[in-house]
């Protein structure tokens, strides 16, 4: 094999007239091609291509690979599936070379993998953005020309047919049959000292997730980040405190915010909101520990969802528990419980039988992105109403958690991005260190009127209006610390046997089953991050199957939600570059002894409402942008997805209002920022059963379930190739088993593995 430039190669006289080229092997033999890519060097798991970072794979082998009749087929209009002429009879056998030995293969489903980084750059590109005269790579030189190049050029021989001189177009799809010519076809081979340069100058220009392609000035997902530590890392005791630390204060907004919403709400006092926030520090540390162990063993971090919120809201602001005025937040409560139960065994029924397997089939990122942006979207009616009732500490914790987030963002201060990692625990401390010197310094003193909140106050005409603001803005408002014990255990039916109604029960099922396809979208995003392949659909059952398991712990508890798989855990590993499990355990036992200190539950109930209210602005916003990021790995400009991605998001937000218009009489006993959640009771559906009416009117009200039935319905309905759907492709069980490094990332402990085997489903 002689090395060189492919320019080299267009003045040799082998190519022209489609004459063979003659050489030492025999005439009948084909040539011996020796491997392109140096063995000492070479890493299999380098090979990303487009495939790979998208998740798509028409062959539906390890990775997709990108040929010269597959740019012909694809500018030509035919269909990348069914192949030319919709996978016509003589179709000629195409050569595929191995990236990994080097030798030849027939193949004719096969195509020539594109072996670096670089060159699947180029292959992306249409028409001459990086192909040359015969439809192959450009040369070289003629691309240094245009851009700096990491790469090496080899150019190797293939056999290729042999076409009639009027329909060699032809004969380059394929399609063309007969003898056998010579073409020189340019592989692009990285070495050891091509892929450090590239893996720092991704480090330099990949900022905001996103690579700048500088010869078309076009914007493209970058590439799977290297982390830090990987998936079954162990960098040292002391790394994992910090690490697993870290972690959980990057994330804590989403884990202890939830009760300061609902606790108050369903009418519990400052020690019930430390109660619950120390039983979801605990729920949640047990749980992510059994995800680690028994789920999909990805470092995902388990906790209280959002999307169990606003049906928390719909069944607490239910007309049977207006009127309650004793023991108002345990009614509340074991209705919840029952609710979220009855939904988690639900889950466990879909993961641990394969039905989640079958179900993967239909869910896409078209389906994904609108439902989780709808979770986001759906609480725009409470977070700034809430926030804006104190303007002097929500707007400065808006903008110093944008500032830290955005503007801030690439500062490193001892090699770590402090700002990025920290942005809501550093915010929230500088901001709840300021109102507490606004209220030290006597701002929201007001002349007769009692700092500590008693009923007196509503009482005097001079304090009535100055209730909210010293309820929403005083860091002392709240009697959390002085009520709340040093130590505490929380124990399941703490707050007595959960009760059970099929109206409530019917729609914690439903969310139940929105939720899982938020976790779905959740594991593709981070296998794809941590891992080289994507898990398996029992892996994916497995995982969903436990989530359930894991509600119903937060059910028998009483966290007031379900437990499920945080979507912000995505954007924390990418941002940390910490993707050992080892890391999330070791801070999952943190958060179990925390849970244990009453005092630390009492101090995070004691955060002002204004000051929780901004962070949420920020944590929703961040969870729609989340969810639309998954269309990255569908084609975003197809006028199909975006017909289907904002039918259904205005359709979550416009059909919700249409069932929270039925509510005349709402306005005088609700707040403003509850009124959306209390169409269960009032909604315009009217048959001969309220169970079934509550169930429906609540369902309809409810923004994430909109949104997921009609992009569901809209995206399995209407025609569109798997490349432009971005289908999601998962991992087969015999990938995983031939793969050491993936079977041990995803397989379950030897101990526990023998219990599974009853089932493909659950496992691999």
């Amino acid at each position: 094999m002689e090395n060189g430039s492919s320019s080299e190669s267009k003045e040799r006289p082998g190519i022209q007239k489609g004459r063979r080229k003659p050489g030492p092997w025999p005439p009948n033999e084909p040539p011996k091609i020796d491997p392109f890519v140096p063995r000492t060097d070479h890493n299999p798991r380098e090979l990303i291509s487009w495939a790979k970072r998208t998740g798509f794979n028409p062959n539906l082998s390890g990775e997709t690979v990108t040929s010269i009749s597959e740019r012909n087929r694809s500018s030509a209009g035919y269909d990348l599936e069914k192949g030319l002429d919709g996978g016509a009879a003589g179709s000629s056998p195409k050569i595929e070379i191995d990236p990994v030995l080097g030798r030849t293969r027939e193949n004719r489903g096969g195509e020539i993998e594109a072996v670096s980084g670089g060159l699947g750059n180029d292959l992306r590109r249409n028409g001459g953005n990086g192909l040359g005269p015969f439809g192959g790579l450009r040369s070289g030189n003629e691309r240094n020309g245009e851009q700096k190049k990491r790469v090496a050029v080899e150019t190797v021989s293939v056999s290729v047919p042999e076409v009639k001189e009027g329909e060699r177009k032809a004969g380059l799809n394929g399609s063309g049959n007969g003898n056998e010519n010579e073409m020189e076809v340019p592989m692009v081979a990285q070495t050891a000292e091509s892929n450090k340069s590239i893996v720092k100058d991704e480090e330099e220009l990949d900022v905001d997730g996103f690579m700048e392609d500088h010869e078309d000035g076009i914007r493209e997902p970058s590439r799977p980040h290297r982390m830090r530590y990987g998936l079954r890392e162990n960098p040292g005791y002391a790394l994992l405190i910090f690490y697993g630390l870290q972690h959980y204060l990057s994330i804590a907004g989403s884990l202890i915010l939830i009760p300061l919403i609902i606790v108050p709400a369903m009418g519990g006092s400052d020690k019930d909101t430390a109660t619950v926030i120390s039983t979801m520090l605990l729920v949640s540390g047990i749980t992510t520990i059994l995800h680690s162990f028994f789920g999909t063993r990805l470092p995902l971090v388990q906790g209280s969802s959002f999307g169990y919120l606003a049906p928390a809201l719909v069944i607490l602001n239910s007309q049977d528990f207006r009127n309650l005025t004793e023991n108002k937040f345990e009614h509340i409560m074991k209705e919840l419980q029952g609710a979220v139960i009855v939904g988690s065994l639900f889950q466990c029924i879909m993961g641990y039988t394969g039905l989640m397997a079958l179900f993967l089939r239909l869910i896409n990122p078209v389906v994904v992105a609108p439902t989780v942006a709808a979770i986001g979207l759906a609480f725009f009616s409470y977070g700034f109403p809430q926030a804006g009732n104190c303007i002097e500490i929500s707007i400065p914790q808006i903008m110093v958690v944008l500032i830290f987030t955005l503007y801030l963002r690439g500062v490193s201060i001892f090699g770590h991005r402090v700002f990025r990692v920290y942005a809501v625990p550093l915010s929230v401390a500088i901001v709840w260190v300021y109102a507490a010197f606004l209220t030290a310094g006597g701002a929201y003193n007001y002349k007769g009127c009692s700092p500590d909140m008693p009923s007196s106050n509503i009482l005097s005409d001079s304090c009535r209006k100055h209730v909210d603001t010293m309820k929403h803005c005083r860091t002392d408002a709240s009697s959390a610390w002085r009520t709340a014990n040093w130590v505490r255990v929380p124990y399941p039916f703490q707050w007595g046997i959960p009760t059970f109604h099929f109206r409530t029960s019917f729609i914690m099922l439903i969310v139940s089953l929105v939720i899982s396809v938020d976790s779905v979208g959740t594991y593709h995003s981070t296998a794809m991050l941590v891992t080289s392949k994507a898990p398996s659909p029992g892996i994916v059952s497995r995982g969903i199957g436990l989530e359930g398991f894991c509600s119903l712990l937060a059910g028998l508890w009483g966290t007031g939600t379900g437990s499920s798989t945080l979507t912000e855990n995505v954007y924390t590993i990418e941002i940390t570059k910490m993707a050992s499990r080892r890391a999330i355990e070791v801070g999952a036992v943190f958060l179990i002894l925390f849970s244990f200190v009453g005092k630390i539950g009492a101090l995070l109930a004691s955060i002002p409402i204004s000051l929780a209210a901004s962070v949420l602005c920020f944590i929703w916003a961040l969870i729609v942008a989340l969810g639309l990021s998954t269309l990255q790995y569908g084609q975003t400009k197809s006028f199909r997805n975006i017909a289907i991605v904002g039918v259904s998001l205005f359709f979550s937000l416009s059909i919700p209002a249409y069932f929270q218009q039925y509510q005349p009489d709402i306005s005088f006993i609700l707040p403003s920022y509850f009124i959306p959640y209390a169409a269960a009771s009032n909604g315009p559906v009217h048959t001969s059963s309220k169970d079934f009416d509550y169930a429906i009117n609540g369902l309809m009200s409810l923004n994430m379930v909109i949104a997921f039935f009609v992009a569901f319905i809209l995206d399995n309905t209407v025609p569109g190739t798997r490349q432009e759907r971005g289908v999601y492709i998962w991992s087969s069980a015999d990938d995983i088993l031939n793969d050491p490094s993936l079977l041990a990332d995803y397989s379950l402990p030897r101990r526990v593995a023998r219990f599974f085997n009853w089932g493909k489903c659950v496992g691999t």
